[in-house]
C-alpha cells in the first residue's frame, strides 16, 4: 500500500497533510514521515503543490528518513507543478529614485546580501567593467588591466567587501580575493587566492572588481550598503519593480543527505523539483584536491555526504552560485537522472572522495616521493568515496560563471562513475574533469559535449589527469611504472560521444594519465592529445580536421592506437623517438601519403592507409563512412550519429549542438619548424605549437628548449640540462633565439628555467 502526505506553502502544520488539508512546512511534513509506521515497509511520497518553499535552514536527510528499496521515500513536485525549493530571502522592498536612474529601498535583512535575483534572473554585482553578456569567451565576460589600480581605487570610497577576480597567470582557472582596505597610497589591500593548487599568481589583464559602490553605472547592477541598510538597485529598461519579485540567497546547501558508512541516509528520491537561490562559496573553495590543479568547496545545493541508493530525477538547478550537486566522501549507488541545470557558480556534478581514502598521497604538483616509501597495495584504503554513481540524460550549461576551475562534471578519488546522455557546453573549463586515476573504472559514454574552455586555455571537453603515486617517482625503475600505473586506476572507458572544443584538445588525458579505453568518438576540432601515461587503447575514432597529439610519452608507454581515422599528422610534443616497446600505432586512415609517412622513422603507421573517408553528410554532423571508403580497409565501424547527448524529450527540444568547420581535405601544413642555435655548447630552440602545453607554460612566457647539452659544454657546467626550458638570462625574458644572443656573458650570470614543470632560479660564475 502507497502512503501520500500533501505539503504546500499556504498550508498549516495544523492540518491532516491530505490534499485537500495539506501541511504548510518541509520539515513538519519530514516529522510525519519519521514516525510513520509504514516507513521502511511501505512507499511514502510527500506531494508538494506550486510556490516557493523558502528554507530557514539546510533540510537535511538522515538515516532516520531512510526507506527500502521496495518502499522507498519520494518529495516530489504534484503533478506537472512548480515547485521550487529556495535558499534565499525574499525582499519586501519599496523602490525610490536615488540618482541617473538608480534606485534605492531600505532593507532589514541582516548581514551581506550576496546574490540579488529580480524575476528569477541573477542581476550582477556593481562592478568593473561592466559586464558584457555576449562576451562569453571572453573571461569573466569583460576584463581590465586596471581593475584595482590606484588611479581607480582612488575613486572609491570605501572599498572593503568588495571583490578582486582574475585569471590564473597561464589561464588554468582563476582567483578571488576579498578587499580588506586601501592605504594612504590609494593601493588595495585584499585576503584571498587559495583557489588554485598551482599557485603562479593572477593574470595581469584579465581580472575585475566587483561589490563596488561607485561602479554602480550599468543598468542590471545592483550595490548593498550593509552599514546603511540601502539597496541599490539600476533597472534594465522594460523592468516593472512595481510587480516584480525580488529575492536575495542565503544558503549554500539547500538539500543535504547526512549519514555515515554505518547509518547511511537510504532510499529517499528527489523527483520534478526546481532548486534556486544557493549562496556563492569561492572564498571557502580551498581544498586541494590531491595534485590536481584545482582546489574545491565540498558543497552543494544538494550535499550527498553518507548516503545510498538516492534518486534524484527530472530537477531543475538553476543559477547556483557554488556547485549544483556535490556527492561528498562515502555514497553510494546516487542515481542522478533528467537534470536540467544552467547558471552554475562552480561544478554543475561533482563526486569526490576522501584523501584519507588514498595510499600515498600528495597534494601539490611539484611534490615528490621515493620508491621505497611507497605503499605498493592497490587500490583504496577505505570506503570512504563515491561509487557506483551515474549521471543520466540530462543537460548542463553555462558552467563556471564565477569558479573558474568548474566542470560539469568533476570526479575525484571516486570509482566506477557512469556518465550517460548527458548535453554539457558553454563551461568556463572542461566539460568533464576527472582529477587523478583514484580509483577509476568510469565509463563516460553518449555524451554531446561542446563550447568548453571557453575562458581559460591547455585543457580539453574531456580532461583527466594522471598524477597518482607513480607520477614521478624519484627512484623507480624505468620498467616498473607501467605496472605500478594500475595500482590507483581501473579501466576508465571513453565511447560513443561527440566533442568539440576551441580552446584545447577535444580528448585531452594529460600528466600520466592511464588505463583508458577511447573508442567510437566523434572529435569535432581539436583532436586527442595523450601526455605520458600508460595502457591507453584508443580506437575507432574520428578526429575532424585533426589527429592525435602524442606528449611526452613513456618508452614503454603500453599504447595501442588503430582503426582511427585522422586528418592530419599527428602533432607530438617532447618526443625524440617513439616507444620502441609494448605499444602499437598502426592500421589507421589519413587523408594523405605524407602525413601517414610522416612518423615513420618511429616505427608507426606502416600498415595504415590514406585517402578521403567519404563521410555521409559531414555538414548535418553524419560522420559515417559511406560504402568504398578506405576506412573500411583498417577495420574501421560505423557508430550511431543520432545518440549524443540528452535524450529526455522536454531536455533535447532545448539542448543546443555542435557546430563543425568545413573539411580539410588536404596534407598538413605546419610550416617549418623554429631553427635551433648553438649557445656555449648547447642546442635550443624556441617553443612552437603544442610545446607550450607539453612544458606547461603559456604563450606569452615561453622560453627556449634546451635540446642538447654536451657533457663537457658551458652549459652543462652552468647547471643546464636536456629537456629544460630556458626562460631568463641576467633578468631578461629570452622567448627567441634572438633574445638570447643579445644578452651578453658576465662574470655572473643568473638563470631561470622550468624543468619538470617546476622553476628553478640559480647564479654561477
Amino acid at each position: 500500500m502507497a502512503h501520500e502526505l500533501y505539503v504546500s506553502p499556504t498550508g498549516s502544520d495544523e492540518a491532516s497533510g491530505s490534499i485537500d488539508a495539506p501541511f504548510r512546512s518541509l520539515p513538519h511534513a519530514q516529522s510525519v514521515v519519521r514516525s510513520h509506521d509504514a516507513l521502511g515497509k511501505e512507499p511514502i511520497t510527500v506531494f508538494l503543490r506550486e510556490g516557493t518553499y523558502y528554507l530557514q535552514e539546510t533540510f537535511t536527510f538522515t538515516a532516520a528518513d531512510s526507506g527500502s528499496a521496495e518502499a522507498p521515500v519520494t518529495y516530489r513536485a504534484y503533478e506537472t507543478e512548480e515547485v521550487v525549493i529556495s535558499g534565499g530571502l525574499p525582499l519586501d522592498v519599496t523602490w525610490e529614485p536615488y540618482r541617473d536612474g538608480i534606485l534605492q529601498a531600505n532593507v532589514s535583512t541582516e548581514g551581506e546580501i550576496d546574490q540579488l535575483f529580480v524575476n528569477a534572473e541573477r542581476q550582477h554585482m556593481a562592478r568593473y567593467p561592466n559586464f558584457d553578456p555576449e562576451a562569453k569567451a571572453i573571461a569573466y565576460g569583460g576584463h581590465a588591466a586596471d581593475a584595482f589600480s590606484p588611479e581607480r581605487a582612488a575613486t572609491w570610497s570605501d572599498p572593503v567587501g568588495g571583490y578582486i577576480h582574475a585569471m590564473h597567470s597561464h589561464l588554468w582557472g582563476g582567483y578571488h580575493y576579498r578587499i580588506t582596505g586601501k592605504d594612504s597610497n590609494k593601493f588595495v589591500s585584499y585576503e584571498g587566492g587559495w583557489q588554485n593548487n598551482r599557485q603562479m599568481g593572477m593574470h595581469d589583464e584579465l581580472r575585475f572588481v566587483e561589490n563596488i559602490f561607485e561602479e554602480l553605472d550599468a543598468p542590471g547592477e545592483w550595490f548593498h550598503d550593509r552599514k546603511k541598510g540601502i539597496l541599490y538597485f539600476y533597472p534594465p529598461e522594460g523592468f516593472d519593480l512595481k510587480t516584480a519579485t525580488i529575492e536575495t540567497a542565503v544558503l549554500a546547501e539547500l538539500i543535504e543527505f547526512k549519514g555515515t558508512q554505518e547509518a547511511p541516509a537510504r532510499f529517499v528520491n528527489l523527483k520534478g523539483l526546481t532548486f534556486r537561490h544557493a549562496a556563492r562559496t569561492f572564498m571557502d573553495n580551498k581544498e586541494p584536491l590531491l595534485r590536481s590543479d584545482w582546489t574545491i568547496y565540498r558543497g552543494g545545493a544538494v550535499f550527498a555526504n553518507g548516503a545510498e541508493d538516492i534518486l534524484i530525477a527530472d530537477c531543475e538547478f538553476a543559477q547556483m552560485g557554488g556547485n549544483a550537486i556535490f556527492v561528498n566522501k562515502y555514497n553510494r549507488r546516487i542515481h542522478i537522472t533528467g537534470a536540467h541545470i544552467y547558471g552554475t557558480g562552480a561544478s554543475a556534478v561533482a563526486f569526490v572522495g576522501s584523501p584519507d581514502a588514498v595510499r600515498s598521497p600528495l597534494f601539490e604538483y611539484e611534490e615528490r616521493q621515493a620508491y621505497e616509501d611507497l605503499d605498493l597495495t592497490p587500490g583504496p584504503k577505505s570506503d570512504d568515496y563515491p561509487a557506483d554513481c551515474v549521471l543520466e540524460d540530462s543537460l548542463i550549461a553555462e558552467v563556471g560563471q564565477i569558479k573558474k576551475q568548474g566542470a560539469g562534471v568533476q570526479i575525484s578519488m571516486s570509482k566506477g562513475i557512469t556518465v550517460r546522455h548527458c548535453s554539457i557546453y558553454e563551461t568556463s573549463r572542461s566539460g568533464i574533469n576527472i582529477s587523478e586515476g583514484t580509483f577509476g573504472g568510469h565509463i563516460i559514454e553518449y555524451c554531446d559535449i561542446f563550447d568548453t574552455v571557453l575562458e581559460t586555455s591547455d585543457h580539453g571537453c574531456f580532461n583527466s589527469w594522471g598524477r597518482d603515486r607513480y607520477w614521478g617517482l624519484t627512484t623507480a625503475p624505468q620498467k616498473a611504472l607501467a605496472e605500478l600505473s594500475l595500482l590507483d586506476a581501473e579501466k576508465t572507458t571513453i565511447r560513443y560521444s561527440r566533442w568539440r572544443c576551441d580552446h584545447g584538445w577535444d580528448i585531452d588525458l594529460d600528466d600520466g594519465s592511464s588505463n583508458y579505453d577511447i573508442h567510437h568518438n566523434l572529435m569535432l576540432n581539436r583532436g586527442l592529445k595523450l601526455r605520458e601515461g600508460f595502457h591507453r587503447t584508443v580506437y575507432n575514432n574520428i578526429a575532424v580536421n585533426n589527429t592525435m597529439h602524442p606528449h611526452v610519452w613513456y618508452p614503454e608507454s603500453h599504447a595501442k592506437v588503430t582503426r582511427n581515422i585522422w586528418m592530419k599528422a599527428y602533432r607530438p610534443a617532447r618526443m625524440k623517438e617513439a616507444p620502441q616497446f609494448e605499444s602499437e600505432v598502426d592500421r589507421n586512415l589519413f587523408i594523405s601519403e605524407e602525413d601517414r609517412t610522416k612518423f615513420a622513422e618511429f616505427g608507426w603507421d606502416e600498415n595504415s592507409v590514406t585517402g578521403d573517408p567519404l563521410f555521409v553528410d559531414p555538414e548535418r554532423l553524419d560522420f559515417r563512412v559511406e560504402e568504398g571508403s578506405p576506412a573500411f580497409e583498417i577495420g574501421f565501424e560505423n557508430f550511431p550519429m543520432d545518440q549524443f547527448g540528452v535524450q529526455k524529450p522536454e531536455l533535447k527540444a532545448i539542448a543546443r549542438t555542435p557546430v563543425v568547420d568545413a573539411l580539410q581535405l588536404q596534407a598538413s601544413d605546419d610550416g617549418e619548424a623554429a631553427p635551433s642555435i648553438t649557445w656555449k655548447g648547447a642546442t635550443l630552440r624556441a617553443l612552437e605549437g603544442e610545446e607550450f602545453s607539453a612544458f606547461g607554460v603559456s604563450v606569452e612566457d615561453g622560453g627556449l628548449h634546451v635540446e642538447e647539452v654536451p657533457k663537457s659544454s658551458a652549459a652543462a657546467r652552468a647547471g643546464l640540462q636536456e629537456g629544460d626550458l630556458l626562460q631568463k638570462v641576467n633578468g631578461t625574458q629570452v622567448r627567441t633565439t634572438k633574445d638570447l644572443l643579445s644578452i651578453q656573458d658576465q662574470n655572473r650570470m643568473s638563470y631561470s628555467l622550468v624543468r619538470g614543470q617546476a622553476i628553478m632560479e640559480f647564479q654561477v660564475r
